[in-house]
């Protein structure tokens, strides 16, 4: 690390302490040169996954496109706030957890109707019906059999 305040490049680490709930680490640190001290911190870079589509496509994951679709599914529903940015903090981790640079959006459209059967049963069908495409009212009533049952795609 260069001093910030000479450029020199040799520094020691007087202090380290995890801050952010565990997500950044706080260094004090003090130059070899000047002796002046100075504070850094250190966040681990996880880039999130490129996402391919069902044409083939790829485009950067989006996290106010999958936003977006949590409200449209939740539009009306009595969910907190709170609990979408968990689910969508749950989702990202998920993705960053499994380590590949690419994913099907598949996963992810997954990974939203299974946050959303935790939240509300309404906005998963809600979702389901747009992601699966269904044609009728029985594939409406299949869910619903299978939601009832407790069982998930």
């Amino acid at each position: 690390m260069h001093c910030p305040f000479c450029n020199a490049i040799e520094t020691k680490v007087i202090d380290s302490r995890l801050v952010a709930e565990g997500g950044q680490v706080r260094r004090r640190r003090e130059c070899l040169s000047c002796s002046e001290r100075f504070t850094t911190y250190e966040v681990a870079e996880l880039l999130m996954p490129r996402i391919i589509k069902s044409d083939g496509t790829r485009e950067p994951f989006d996290e106010a496109k999958l936003r977006a679709g949590l409200l449209r599914a939740l539009e009306k529903r009595p969910v907190a706030i709170e609990q979408i940015e968990g689910a969508i903090s749950a989702i990202k981790h998920a993705l960053q957890a499994a380590g590949e640079r690419e994913v099907p959006s598949r996963v992810v459209g997954e990974q939203v109707m299974e946050r959303l059967s935790e939240l509300d049963e309404v906005a998963y069908v809600r979702f389901a019906s747009v992601y699966r495409s269904f044609q009728d009212i029985s594939e409406f009533q299949d869910e619903l059999n299978r939601l009832a049952k407790g069982e998930r795609r």
